[in-house]
């Protein structure tokens, strides 16, 4: 009678598995919550310390090391030498092990964790018996993964497994190691200046793309365990998503998360705003974002980070747009989207991948810095002109501020009433932004007389005041710093405008 050894942390399907292996006359080996999930579907298991003739000891951190279980794993079924060994102790081979581990990653990726509790969710005795069956997989089956239970009852249904898909398996199994042990090492290595001196970065791959940047790159979707990524991404309908897609979306959301208390709006083009807003409603969020720049939202990606309600969709309609996305969307408004077949509709959580590391590609390796996250926190602001600004002139420069953190560098915002009006983007020059910005909300209609602007840099000369000035903007937000800010605020108050400095740049390249 073949033997299995079953032994999950997450038991999705297991039951099921293991009702395959008995109708098909295996014998069931499991331990602790496993095995009393098993029973309590009726299934015959025989313990392990029945196995071992020992009882699990220092609260359950030793049941499964031990040579009955590991010869049983270990031993060639093709060495007459081996099979003579195991016989002549009294172990009997082991044919399958479907293990996964003690949630490391997510239990460490949990804020109020403390370190005791993660040490003890690392597990030993899994990887143990993962790593053995693995090595010997010509004889044993070596299951990490729930999706592929219902691929290995098939094939045992039809006779045996073949070596192919063995190795394969196998070869699961070692990669999920990796990224279990890389996240062990991850945690407990010991940070310099805040960052790790070693990093492995765990990634799976989970859909393979038509293409990269451009039709000759090759492309695919990796995601890390991190929470509220792309991993929890789910498309509700419209063709596949493209690499450009992926990144437009990442970026558009990242932009509404800034806001948690209104509803708030993004249309993005090529990775940075060209419309953003906030509203009374999903709807009106997105009337005044595509108000921003009526032209360039033609062919956007369109991120809220509230519920997409039907009116919203409806306010949508007219216009062509390559995905939707949002946290949800009502069931009304999914009706009404899905009259555009060829639109993608996504739902992403709203985050801004707080605490974790960013990763640029250079030749040869990585930069890794801080993910950058909107802080809202006005206590560092200064007021640096002499005239302090209004009531309204501050609620827009405070949106401003807000919106300008993901527009690309340098980047200039124009906005009044809680919504940007021109946008200036990706310029070599802070000034020439400036310009780009006045040119674009003249273009979109806007009076640019009373605007506040946010610039997410310093401004190294006092040029870039003076144009705002020459457009009747009246108010300026800023990070400050430049050699020149005696200049740049003696044109501010000599223009008559004001100005706050926020101590904090915002570059994005």
């Amino acid at each position: 009678m073949p033997r299995a050894l079953i032994s999950v942390s997450d038991k999705r399907g297991i039951v099921s598995f293991a009702q395959g292996l008995v109708s098909l006359g295996w014998e069931i080996i499991s331990t602790g919550g496993t095995a009393a999930t098993l029973r309590a579907a009726g299934l015959p298991v025989i313990p392990v310390d029945q196995i071992t003739k020992m009882p699990e000891m220092l609260d359950g951190r030793v049941k499964t090391l031990h040579p009955a279980i590991h010869g049983g794993l270990l031993a060639r079924r093709d060495l007459a030498e081996h099979r003579n060994a195991i016989a002549r102790a009294g172990i009997t081979p082991i044919d399958l092990v479907a293990v996964n581990l003690y949630p490391f990653q997510q239990t460490v990726a949990q804020s109020d964790v403390t370190f005791e509790e993660a040490i003890e969710n690392i597990d030993i005795g899994g990887p143990s018996m993962l790593r053995s069956s693995a090595k010997n997989h010509a004889s044993v089956l070596a299951v990490v993964d729930p999706v592929d239970y219902t691929t290995v009852l098939d094939l045992l249904r039809q006779g045996d497994v073949n070596q192919d898909v063995r190795r394969e398996l196998a070869a699961k199994v070692f990669a999920h190691l990796a990224d279990y042990d890389a996240a062990i090492a991850r945690y407990l290595t010991p940070r310099e200046s805040g960052l790790p001196s070693r990093l492995s970065v765990p990634m799976e791959r989970l859909q393979l793309l038509r293409y990269g940047e451009n039709p000759q790159q090759r492309a695919a979707l990796y995601v890390t365990e991190e929470p509220r990524g792309m991993r929890d991404l789910v498309q509700k309908q419209g063709k596949e998503l493209s690499f450009n897609n992926l990144l437009d979306i990442d970026a558009a959301m990242w932009a509404v998360s800034s806001w948690d208390a209104r509803p708030a709006c993004c249309i993005v083009k090529h990775t940075t705003p060209c419309g953003i807003a906030l509203g009374t409603s999903p709807r009106d969020a997105f009337e005044r974002a595509r108000a921003t720049d009526p032209v360039s939202a033609f062919g956007g990606i369109v991120a809220f980070n509230t519920v997409v309600t039907a009116d919203a969709a409806q306010a949508m309609s007219d216009l062509f747009l390559e995905v939707v996305v949002a946290p949800s969307f009502h069931e009304d408004a999914l009706a009404v989207l899905a009259a555009k077949k060829q639109l993608r509709v996504v739902e992403l959580p709203v985050g801004q991948g707080e605490g974790q590391l960013d990763y640029k590609r250079v030749r040869g390796g990585f930069l890794v810095q801080d993910r950058l996250t909107f802080d809202g926190a006005e206590t560092a602001w200064q007021v640096v002109s002499e005239r302090a600004p209004s009531d309204a002139e501050f609620d827009a420069l405070r949106f401003a501020w807000a919106a300008c953190a993901s527009v690309k560098s340098n980047a200039i915002l124009l906005a009044r009433d809680e919504r940007a009006i021109g946008i200036g983007a990706g310029q070599m020059s802070r000034v020439d932004s400036v310009y780009l910005s006045i040119m674009k909300a003249r273009a979109a209609g806007h009076a640019t007389e009373g605007a506040s602007l946010a610039s997410d840099g310093f401004f190294p000369f006092a040029d870039g005041v003076e144009e705002a000035a020459k457009a009747g903007v009246s108010a300026i937000i800023q990070p400050g710093g430049s050699v020149r800010d005696v200049e740049v605020v003696a044109a501010a108050n000599r223009l008559g405008l004001a100005m706050i400095v926020t101590g904090a740049r915002l570059f994005r390249h």
